[in-house]
């Protein structure tokens, strides 16, 4: 069973709590690094702090929450063996997974529903590799 890590910023507190009580009923393996509130904060400070253990754990995948997902997917992508991706809709998120091997999955709060960010979770979680070409791809990062 895979680690999950869950970060955001203020923007992306509400979703954040809601997503991590939704994983928690699941009884998946998983441990929220901040903010704890909705008072204003930088969200460079989540995404690297994520980021950085991310990069050190196979077996560990990241969710990043802010208001657009930009920001925090900028943020991460700046770590060597960080493949954040920004999912939006199922097809995104499937390929991030199949074709990028994401290890980061983030996610806009003022863009997405609750219900949609639970439904691309669930799918990025469950996607596995597919390998083969698109490794040597990956490798060229």
């Amino acid at each position: 069973m895979k680690k999950i890590i869950i970060a955001s910023d203020h923007a992306g507190f509400s979703l954040k709590e809601y997503v991590k009580k939704n994983l928690l009923k699941k009884r998946l393996l998983l441990k929220d690094l901040g903010t704890k509130s909705k008072d204003r904060v930088d969200y460079p400070v989540y995404a690297h702090k994520l980021s950085k253990i991310i990069k050190k754990n196979d077996n560990t995948i990241g969710i990043l929450i802010c208001g657009s997902g930009q920001g925090m997917i900028m943020t991460a992508n700046k770590h060597k063996n960080i493949r954040a991706a920004l999912c939006y809709d199922v097809k995104s998120t499937k390929l991030s997974r199949l074709h990028n091997d994401a290890n980061i999955i983030t996610l806009g709060s003022r863009l997405i529903s609750k219900k949609n960010a639970i439904k691309y979770i669930n799918i990025f979680l469950k996607t596995k590799f597919e390998g083969g070409r698109h490794k040597k791809r990956i490798g060229k990062i």
